[in-house]
């Protein structure tokens, strides 16, 4: 890669793809670094800034850290440092692509970055993906008033295609869930249009899957092979999305492609290895909250859970064991950083930071008492047969209020991810109530925190996401994860090299 690259990010959230490019682009080897990153969200666009301004300085201002490690506010950055301010304002947009003259903006910002790097440009991003998604298709199902042709998120790919086919960088990567090979408008297949606008953009580019062999020239790959599968990449959640590399044709003529460009299959990283180092956390009471009143709570719902003759034995032996305990925890945040020797090395060197003596945004949610029994419940049961139960294998007096609770609609509607394994996809559904993201230790009886969220993402643990705790979870379980893009950006940079 004899020269440095601009990267475009589009529909960036809160900066997965640009964090990994960016990392990547730190090494002599790769030399890339963010231009411009673009993004409607208004707490996304603020974790988005910060991040541009800290990446503005060698080494991250001291600031941050007395402000991280002390619990203390940010400063007055603009105040403190306007230059470096200055310049994360400029790289940073809150703009929503799509809408009337938002192209017309940044068409002059493209052609300048085109013109000054010399077609040495990188583009990537991932237009929303609510119309794609299986959720979002099955919740527009229910508009009688629906109707696929009339919604502009299916065609906010084309916005993507219409700066690609601007700046005609010399490699592309656009990512978006695995329901866009199945979606259909117009009474035919959506993916099938993205692939050949995609080819067609610019000068042309070559569509190339990243972890699959690729096809022989004149040939496109089959809609599944680009597929990413994160849990074969070193990645603590099995993430299945699509994301495609598109080479600029005059590049790709020159390269010998043979694949799969990101390499075999790694072995994977589970829960407990990607959360392991964490102090553990009570879960909160969302009524007259305190330490007592938990425990009290948490103990007659183990005592409950324990003398249940329709509940497992495994299951009534650790409700038994944590009713009787004198070390329950107390604590529903934690400053504490502790050892991460049980998580891979590679995992360790990527999340640490020498400099952070806390853990950042690790505070607990609260619930209702009824809430605290099922998380046990599920939880143990997990612990006890590798699996998370159904609802219909909750105690009675564990099962909700609702009318629907026996249409088998609602049958995973407790899931603990398991310590062994990968998790389930961290989406931003998360952002809602946490009943899909239990905690594997039952006798925290919680949800999920941000950072444990963040970790499962790949989130390096001195990555600060901004505003209320909802955006924090909304924008985590929107991100690409960093550490697969780091390895993405990689390989790009070898292709282009």
């Amino acid at each position: 890669m004899p020269h440095e690259f601009a990267i475009i990010d589009l529909f960036a959230g809160p900066g997965g793809l640009g964090e990994g490019f960016s990392q990547a682009g730190c090494r002599e080897e790769a030399r890339m670094k963010i231009h411009l990153s673009v993004e409607m969200d208004d707490h996304a666009v603020q974790t988005l800034r910060l991040r541009a301004f800290l990446r503005s300085f060698d080494t991250f201002p001291q600031e941050y850290y007395d402000a991280l490690n002390k619990g203390f506010p940010f400063p007055d950055w603009g105040a403190l440092y306007p230059a470096n301010w200055k310049l994360a304002q400029d790289e940073v947009r809150q703009r929503v692509l799509g809408a009337k003259g938002v192209f017309d903006e940044l068409a002059g910002e493209l052609d300048k970055v085109r013109e000054a790097f010399a077609g040495n440009t990188i583009l990537i991003g991932g237009p929303p993906c609510q119309a794609y998604s299986l959720a979002g298709r099955s919740r527009n199902k229910g508009k009688t008033d629906y109707i696929p042709e009339k919604d502009d998120r299916h065609y906010l790919y084309r916005e993507y295609v219409r700066i690609l086919d601007r700046l005609n960088p010399a490699a592309f990567v656009m990512e978006n869930v695995k329901g866009m090979l199945s979606s259909k408008v117009d009474g035919g297949g959506i993916f099938s249009r993205v692939l050949d606008d995609l080819e067609s953009a610019g000068d042309g580019y070559r569509l190339l899957p990243l972890a699959q062999a690729i096809p022989a020239e004149g040939n496109r790959a089959e809609a599944r092979d680009f597929i990413i599968r994160a849990e074969d990449h070193g990645v603590p959640q099995a993430r299945h999305r699509v994301i495609i590399l598109g080479i600029r044709t005059d590049l790709a003529k020159s390269l010998d492609l043979v694949g799969p460009i990101l390499g075999t299959a790694q072995e994977p990283i589970s829960v407990g290895e990607a959360v392991t180092g964490m102090w553990k956390l009570r879960s909160g009471l969302s009524r007259k909250d305190d330490p007592d009143a938990w425990q009290q709570v948490v103990r007659n719902q183990a005592f409950r859970i324990a003398g249940a003759a329709a509940v497992p034995e495994e299951v009534r032996a650790m409700a038994r064991a944590i009713a009787v305990t004198n070390e329950l925890p107390h604590l529903r945040t934690s400053g504490w950083k502790g050892d991460k020797s049980v998580m891979p090395e590679y995992l360790q060197q990527w999340f640490s930071d020498e400099r952070l003596y806390t853990t950042l945004q690790h505070e607990t949610r609260g619930h209702i008492p009824d809430d605290l029994g099922r998380y046990m419940f599920s939880a143990a049961f997990t612990r006890s047969y590798g699996r998370a139960p159904k609802l219909a294998e909750f105690p009675e007096f564990l099962q909700p209020k609702h009318k629907n609770r026996s249409s088998g609609d609602f049958a995973d509607r407790f899931r603990t991810q398991a310590a062994d394994r990968p998790s389930t996809t961290v989406t931003s559904h998360i952002s809602k109530d946490g009943h899909y993201f239990i905690h594997p230790d039952p006798g925290q009886c919680r949800s999920l925190t941000v950072r444990e969220a963040a970790r499962l993402q790949t989130f390096p643990d001195n990555y600060f996401f901004c505003g209320p705790r909802t955006k924090q979870y909304h924008q985590v379980g929107n991100a690409v994860p960093p550490y697969l893009a780091y390895q993405i950006a990689m390989a790009v940079s070898c292709l282009l090299s």
